[in-house]
């Protein structure tokens, strides 16, 4: 069980305590309710630029990382589709260094030219390294254009095109940072050994900070998808490859848990399905695996599998769908779903043995509705049946709900014969 405590300033943020005397260190860790989801589609990719710019200094911190390290402290970030994450580990005798840097870029970033340029330059040579020049680099950039028509998950963190972000202008980030990055949109975390004092500290550095004027649209609704999608690209890859999507319920849907473990049963490990019943000792595929997307909104069920040189592509796609259609018709024996229960909550339990895992892991589930959610991970776990799991089999894996992405050679010496809209083997 987890202790923490939580309470809200008159400015709107959300502060979480977490005391944990077992360690020398403090983590202050702080999450802004914004991901690439929230980005205008003509300039994608502002919240992995910010990302880079919240460590360019800000009103009274000219470089982030000197104070950080000077108080033998550790800080880094990451940003997905909803949210954007910062977290701080230092001892605990400097727990104010954290807040003070926090507080200072929360309360005015320093926009400079300079600095935007700087960082737009890595960001735009990050995208060149990751999706341009990278085998496989572009998967996102197709697999969610394909699954995705209205919803901005259609376009992945990194940003639909370069040019978004290498045009942005201070007047751009300007606006991104003032609609966004305020209090009333963010969650601090404080976790470690801390003293009495506490409260008093977060109220010194964020007490005076403005309440923010966020006003968050929410994302247009993705309509259900009636019709089988494919698509075929050719890239300088080593080797063909599939993909297939599945529409799934969004991190707080009641069956958000079963989808999880259904990928596990399919995917955890060498013992899991898709390892033992077609990679292993297979003449079809080099590598298989599956796994879930785990966003705020509607997401995705994903398989991708690797062919070998060898592989006869519409046989190996015939054998996926059957093991699939395996979930939907063969009850799991209960012996192999507890396996992959004891392993989710063995990991459960590993995650809370770290403070930052902690710290990040209440700052999330405060996100997503209530903090208390970390302390019934392995309630949900426990109950989950093997009758939930077929149920949720029959209502993702079908040929209607499903977006197929072809990733084939340029040299095109793939056997692969392109399958209808009807066909989904």
């Amino acid at each position: 069980m987890i202790k923490f405590e939580r309470y809200t300033l008159p400015n709107g943020l959300t502060v979480i305590l977490h005391p944990d005397d077992s360690t020398p260190l403090v983590t202050v860790n702080v999450l802004y309710k914004v991901g690439s989801k929230n980005e205008d589609p003509a300039k994608t990719g502002f919240a992995h630029l910010f990302e880079h710019l919240m460590f360019g200094g800000s009103a009274n911190v000219a470089d982030y990382d000197t104070p950080i390290q000077q108080a033998g402290g550790d800080s880094n970030a990451f940003t997905n589709s909803d949210l954007t994450n910062f977290y701080n580990v230092m001892p605990a005798e400097n727990l104010e260094v954290a807040l003070w840097l926090e507080s200072d870029r929360m309360l005015q970033l320093d926009f400079n030219q300079k600095s935007l340029d700087i960082q737009k330059k890595v960001v735009v040579e990050e995208f060149k390294e990751t999706s341009i020049n990278q085998p496989y680099g572009d998967l996102w950039h197709e697999l969610s254009s394909l699954a995705f028509e209205l919803h901005p998950y259609k376009w992945p963190t990194i940003g639909l095109v370069p040019e978004h972000i290498s045009e942005a202008n201070l007047s751009d980030v300007k606006v991104f940072f003032e609609r966004y990055y305020q209090p009333d949109n963010a969650v601090l975390v404080v976790a470690g050994k801390y003293g009495r004092e506490v409260k008093e500290q977060v109220q010194k550095w964020f007490g005076k900070i403005p309440t923010g004027r966020t006003q968050i649209a929410a994302a247009p609704s993705e309509p259900k998808q009636l019709i089988f999608k494919t698509r075929t690209i050719y890239r300088p890859v080593p080797a063909d490859a599939l993909y297939l999507a599945f529409h799934m319920p969004d991190r707080n849907h009641p069956d958000f848990i079963v989808y999880d473990i259904l990928s596990d049963i399919l995917s955890g490990g060498r013992s899991a399905r898709l390892y033992q019943n077609l990679l292993k000792g297979s003449k079809h595929f080099s590598k298989i695996n599956a796994y879930i997307t785990g966003t705020m909104d509607p997401g995705l069920f994903t398989i991708e599998a690797t062919f070998s040189e060898e592989a006869d592509q519409k046989q190996a796609k015939l054998l996926i769908w059957a093991e699939l259609e395996k979930l939907k018709t063969e009850l799991i024996p209960k012996e192999e779903l507890q396996k992959v229960k004891n392993s989710m909550i063995s990991s459960v339990a590993f995650s809370e043995v770290s403070i930052t895992h902690k710290a990040i892991n209440l700052a999330y589930y405060e996100m997503l509705g209530a903090a208390e959610k970390i302390n019934t991970q392995e309630e949900e776990i426990e109950s989950v049946t093997v009758e939930d799991l077929m149920r949720i089999a029959n209502e993702v894996f079908h040929n209607e709900n499903c977006s197929e992405l072809f990733y084939l050679r340029n040299k095109m010496v793939s056997t692969l014969v392109p399958l209808t809209n009807e066909d989904p083997g």
